[in-house]
């Protein structure tokens, strides 16, 4: 396929994306050509044609007008369209940088057509009470939730002006959503990634800011009536509002999430949040993106009333009446207390109280990220011009600055693929599941028995006696009792959770019976080939024949769990469910089909981790499978840096000002040394071969033998004492120095930096070229929510799309020369 050009005709962009998703994915024989092909086929979605190339190939594409594009490589490390001057000469045409969608591209498959019974796509028809109040019902039906996008601001604009401001017969307005799912999730994030010039969105947004400045002048009150979510641009709308009234459903949450994809609230929220809740209580909000349910929002006056989801509406139109005859009064900012005024209003507090945000900001993002500190320029900003326009101006400038960096395009990256991964195509349906039963009450299995109970299933928690299996429950109630008395679990939902665990052990006389009815087993026991066999022949003697078993395991082969004996007879049920400790709290979840895996198993997995709220990935059958392969060549870096005489916390100072979350050594005693010690010593007997190679990892072996087994036995790299405290002990001290023969390293930052990293990424890409993972977006998901590689680089490949593969391969090159062939890159780099 390199030498070959490929003709397709399509009308729709959607019949594009299908037919190179289904067939070149699948046909190129060069792992280069298809790691390419999936990744830019993973950021086109339906919207864009142009920025889906393969590498090395020359993919003519003509569309409905006939109008020929050649998408081809254009460098080494880069790759861009050009419009094709002619077909016969291919090579000769001009190469161009990727264009932004045109109208046409991202039109939707079927164009919207106005009937009086539905005038506007993104909205339902006004309806207007007796007594004046114009309900506006957000509902976009090509999406199962709302977004502020390009399209819906047009439109709104042409509502606005001939259902309300032309009606002198409108007194209130109320906005809500038609929708169950909730009332605007945050703006289109895909209309922003798709702007190549990023400064093109000012006069977007400053048109839009225009719009709720337009709304405010009709001089009516307005009310937003919220159910469900209401994150950024749908709560910055609800902000320009004189009224707010959220549910206290738990779908309903309220946040400026935007500093999670890199960028700043350019709808006002900048200047109208803190305006509302305080200086403080806005810049907590919007430094973390973090959700605020009902009852604190009324609190901290964020709503002025929460009430149930069937009294909303009623309550809201009541309201909107009240507020236009002057019965209700208009919602006002909450009233400070003496020493919040000192704080926020005061120029000795004011200095204060922003060197204090300053040095958390600092703290949590080393620097690594922009965006907080544009949110704080930007609200210091409007407090030194608080009246006039220019706020809002300085504010959109931020946003489209923040949109141009690669801080940004990585976030938004993740984001995307968080998304994408959200769907896995396969050629059976999930079985229904119903009851799902979790083999060991261990920290692992009881935390995927806590995650499971909290979405619907029917759980079965089994183990072997009473106490082990009263452990694992005492941690999920213990858990569940700490959300309750953070108001973040009501009691219901608590006794809800508790109620669908059913605890079991071997002493449990109906312990079969219960097993009966499992549609999903998962098994969570410990790391012993022949204790997993056993326990898949017990449990298929009780369950029905559609029943998938699932295993935990982080080191063992599924294929060698799952080979056809006396204790297998159902091999094609089983599957491989890689959890991350904590359970609860990870977000990321390997999924292992082993050779002869059924389509139906492996989507009933996807479908049930999907459900748990983890990003799936589906990674081959083979040895650490992708997150602990890539691991151990970190691991026996690290030991090699350690080995030269780096300072243990110089290793963790140079990985954090990379980006990640905790250095190494830190890493490896939150994980557990012996944990540590067992993967580098499996995967060096493994097949990575050279790759494993280079380090010394007796290190943490000889650890382990001294029972300095990490966090968890207070001792490991670091002594710990009390929640935070933690030293580097004499002890550990005169172990290192016998360990390094004396030696004392002043290897610079970037060096240690560039060898940690790149020992990762070289395992990442052999994971793609021996398609270990199926695409770059795997991997890149998989590496930042399975180990913390820096966010704001987007994960290895992205990572290696911005340093540039050729000067990476050098730097690699330079490090294999001197420090031996374990840094090699592998044949997809080169």
């Amino acid at each position: 396929i390199p030498s070959q050009q490929i003709t397709i005709q399509f009308y729709r962009p959607k019949d594009l994306t299908m037919l190179l998703s289904a067939a070149l994915q699948k046909s190129i024989a060069s792992p280069h050509s298809r790691r390419a092909v999936a990744r830019h086929f993973s950021h086109v979605s339906s919207r864009s044609a142009h920025s889906l190339i393969a590498r090395g190939a020359s993919i003519r594409l003509i569309d409905a007008a006939n109008n020929p594009t050649l998408l081809r490589r254009s460098s080494a490390n880069a790759f861009s369209s050009a419009t094709a001057v002619s077909s016969a000469e291919p090579a000769a045409a001009a190469a161009a940088p990727s264009p932004t969608p045109s109208k046409q591209e991202v039109a939707e498959e079927k164009p919207f057509v106005p009937t009086p019974e539905r005038k506007y796509k993104f909205f339902q028809n006004v309806e207007m009470t007796p007594a004046g109040v114009a309900i506006v019902r957000f509902d976009n039906p090509d999406k199962k939730v709302n977004t502020l996008s390009f399209a819906l601001m047009q439109e709104a604009k042409h509502m606005w002006q001939d259902e309300v401001n032309s009606n002198s017969a409108v007194k209130s307005v109320v906005f809500t959503s038609a929708k169950e799912s909730g009332f605007i999730a945050g703006a289109d994030i895909f209309d922003i990634s798709s702007v190549d010039d990023k400064s093109s969105l000012v006069p977007v947004i400053e048109e839009a800011l225009q719009f709720f400045l337009h709304m405010k002048s009709k001089n009516v009150p307005m009310v937003a009536a919220i159910n469900g979510p209401a994150l950024g641009g749908g709560l910055e709308w609800a902000l320009w509002c004189d009224y707010r009234i959220c549910t206290d459903s738990p779908s309903t949450k309220l946040g400026l999430p935007e500093v999670k994809l890199g960028l700043l609230p350019g709808f006002g929220g900048t200047q109208n949040l803190p305006a509302l809740v305080g200086i403080q209580g806005g810049m907590d909000m919007m430094l973390t993106g973090k959700d605020i349910r009902p009852a604190k929002a009324k609190k901290m006056g964020l709503v002025d009333l929460v009430v149930a989801p069937q009294s909303l509406e009623a309550v809201a139109l009541k309201t909107a009446e009240g507020l236009a005859n002057g019965t209700v009064k208009k919602s006002k900012p909450k009233q400070k207390s003496f020493i919040n005024r000192f704080i926020e209003d005061t120029p000795p507090g004011q200095h204060l109280m922003w060197d204090k945000i300053k040095k958390m900001v600092d703290k949590n993002t080393d620097g690594n990220y922009p965006a907080p500190y544009a949110i704080m320029e930007c609200v210091k900003y409007g407090l030194s011009h608080p009246t006039g326009l220019d706020k809002f101006k300085h504010e959109r400038e931020g946003f489209a600055k923040l949109a141009a960096t690669k801080e940004s395009e990585a976030l938004i990256g993740i984001f995307d693929g968080m998304n994408q991964m959200k769907k896995h195509s396969s050629s059976a349906d999930p079985i229904k599941v119903k009851k799902v039963a979790v083999m060991g009450a261990g920290l692992m299995g009881a935390g995927i028995a806590q995650v499971t109970a909290e979405k619907g299933y029917e759980v079965l928690l089994k183990d072997r006696d009473d106490a082990s299996l009263g452990r694992g429950i005492s941690y999920m109630n213990g858990n569940w009792g700490k959300k309750h008395k953070r108001k973040r679990m009501t009691t219901y939902q608590y006794n809800l959770n508790t109620s669908r665990v059913t605890p079991l052990s071997d002493q449990t006389e109906s312990w079969k019976r219960h097993f009966a009815g499992a549609d999903l087993v998962i098994e969570a026991v410990f790391e012993n080939l022949e204790l997993k066999r056993k326990i898949i022949q017990q449990v298929e003697d009780v369950t029905p024949d559609h029943c998938v078993f699932a295993t935990n395991t982080s080191a063992i082969p599924i294929a060698d769990i799952a080979a056809p004996g006396d204790e297998v007879k159902r091999p094609e049920n089983i599957v491989g469910m890689h959890y991350f400790s904590p359970v609860p709290s990870m977000p990321l979840l390997e999924i292992i089909p082993h050779a002869g895996t059924s389509e139906e198993a492996l989507a009933t997995a996807f479908a049930v981790g999907n459900k748990q709220g983890k990003t799936c990935v589906v990674v081959k059958d083979v040895p650490g499978f992708y997150v602990n392969r890539c691991l151990g060549p970190i691991l026996v870096e690290v030991s090699a840096l350690v080995k030269e005489g780096v300072p243990l916390e110089k290793l963790d100072m140079a990985m954090k000002k990379f980006g990640m979350p905790v250095g190494p050594i830190t890493l490896i005693d939150e994980v557990g040394v012996d944990v540590a010690s067992k993967v580098s010593s499996y995967l060096s007997s493994a097949d990575l071969g050279v790759r494993m190679g280079g380090g010394d990892i007796s290190l943490m072996s000889n650890m382990v033998e001294k029972g300095w087994l990490g966090r968890k036995s207070k001792q490991g790299f670091f002594t710990y004492t009390g929640k935070k405290g933690k030293t580097i002990g004499p002890e550990v001290t005169s172990f290192i120095k016998e360990f390094t023969g004396g030696k004392v390293s002043d290897l610079s930052e970037t060096d240690i930096q560039d060898r940690i990293a790149s020992r990762l990424v070289n395992e990442a890409a052999k994971c793609l070229e021996d398609e270990i993972i199926e695409n770059p977006v795997d991997g890149d998901i998989g590496l930042v929510f399975g180990i913390g590689f820096a966010p704001f680089k987007g994960g290895p490949f992205r990572y290696l799309d911005s340093v540039g593969v050729s000067s990476y391969v050098d730097r690699m090159n330079g490090f294999a020369d001197t420090l031996g062939a374990q840094f090699e890159p592998c044949q997809l780099l080169k």
